[in-house]
């Protein structure tokens, strides 16, 4: 069973350069993921604005909204 415990400790084995490439292309992923979530949810915003389920709001209406949170 893979465990991040057992990941690191593999991770560890590597040279300082790998390791160090290994969190770029981490971060990059990480990076492009949470692209991918936000064009999802956009697309998912759009769809419920265009059948009506969502009315705009004024900029002020936002403010409140988001003060209640």
């Amino acid at each position: 069973m893979v465990t991040i415990n057992s990941t690191l400790e593999d991770i560890m084995q590597l040279d300082y350069a790998s390791r160090e490439m290994l969190l770029e292309i981490l971060q990059k992923r990480q990076i492009e993921s949470r692209r991918d979530e936000i064009a999802k949810v956009a697309k998912q915003t759009l769809k419920e604005y265009h059948s009506g389920k969502i009315l705009p709001l004024s900029a002020e209406e936002v403010l409140k909204k988001l003060n209640t949170l």
